[in-house]
């Protein structure tokens, strides 16, 4: 059942909470089936056709919210185009000790360093199916994600037994390199690394009927440098498109400091510019070839249209729910419909890349 409350009535009692717990609470009652729903935007000029698919709107929910797949349709009807599920391991793991998650809500910003927890691959291959059997599920595209485990010493073979997997259930896969809460794991990202992990998941992916595109999701704190040899090596092993960005390791001067001294990565609105400025890097680096999914501090229609005019094809966003409510989704498509307007244009795909 739809239980459209203002987000701002419901918000101080979330925010009493801990983090962690206001966000499992969510998750239960939203499998409970009270959660709002919202009319989804189905304007045309929103439309954004990649890799065969069609995403009725360009704005995704990130990964990390619904680890488990445990809540897609809800999310779906929050107004969403696309919702990303995960990250999943192949193990259940617990993740790393709490508290774990911190907010700051004079910046709008998040710190977590949760660590990958989830219930592991089979709870959450059950819960995919359970969804994609719903006759009268909402329309909307799903990825997987997909990490490691933390004690798995050889990365590539949690990696590609996940793709083997759960091929048939995304519409596309996301192999997340770019968590800094889970030790080594960035080290994924440097060149040899990179192609040599894309090879191995992309000849799994290749052996399967369903053959999702593959994108690859970075942080945003890579040097100029490393941008340059992650862009040749996506160009080179044919990725199919990339996420970014995920959180960053850098604290800002203004954050107050008994919330920047928390170790894990810092998300929301301090992101924002930081994120643009890669989004914008790896388009000109890769020349437009490889779509982009721009994340990173998107709190309204403005920051969704500036990733996008820096090169995103469609954008995703987490943290900012926590402070602006469900009805997010739903206000940055109206925003965006507004934008092109004011710029004369006749899509939301028209304005992908025009300030890169």
């Amino acid at each position: 059942m739809a239980i459209n409350i203002p987000f701002k009535v419901v918000k101080p009692f979330f925010h009493a909470l801990d983090p962690e717990t206001a966000h499992g609470l969510g998750i239960k009652a939203m499998k409970n089936g009270m959660h709002p729903a919202f009319p989804a935007n189905d304007d045309p000029r929103l439309k954004v056709s990649l890799w065969g698919k069609s995403f009725a709107n360009p704005v995704g929910l990130a990964a990390g919210f619904d680890k488990n797949a445990e809540v897609i349709s809800p999310m779906l009807s929050m107004g969403f185009g696309f919702v990303e599920v995960g990250t999943v391991t192949p193990k259940p793991q617990a993740g790393n000790p709490r508290p774990r998650v911190f907010r700051d809500t004079t910046n709008n910003a998040v710190i977590n360093r949760m660590g990958f927890p989830n219930k592991g691959y089979e709870a959450f291959r059950h819960n995919i199916e359970s969804f994609l059997e719903k006759p009268d599920r909402p329309k909307g595209l799903i990825g997987i994600n997909i990490g490691m485990n933390k004690d798995q010493p050889e990365p590539a073979k949690d990696y590609c037994f996940l793709m083997e997997r759960l091929a048939p259930y995304g519409d596309y896969f996301t192999i997340n390199i770019s968590s800094p809460n889970t030790p080594g794991l960035r080290n994924l990202q440097k060149r040899e690394h990179l192609v040599d992990l894309i090879t191995n998941v992309k000849a799994v992916r290749d052996q399967s009927d369903n053959k999702p595109p593959l994108l690859v999701k970075l942080a945003p704190d890579l040097t100029p440098e490393e941008q340059k040899e992650i862009a040749a090596a996506a160009l080179e092993s044919s990725i199919d498109g990339l996420i970014l960005t995920n959180t960053t390791l850098e604290r800002p001067a203004f954050l107050p400091s008994s919330f920047a001294k928390e170790t894990g990565g810092l998300s929301g609105k301090p992101l924002t510019s930081k994120s643009t400025d890669v989004i914008r890097n790896f388009y000109r680096l890769t020349k437009g070839r490889i779509p982009i999914i721009g994340i990173g501090g998107i709190s309204d229609g403005h920051d969704a249209y500036e990733k996008i005019k820096a090169g995103a094809s469609l954008v995703q966003l987490y943290s900012a729910l926590v402070f602006e409510g469900p009805e997010l989704a739903g206000k940055i498509n109206q925003q965006l419909l507004h934008l092109i307007e004011k710029e004369g244009l006749q899509s939301i795909t028209d304005a992908v890349g025009q300030a890169a």
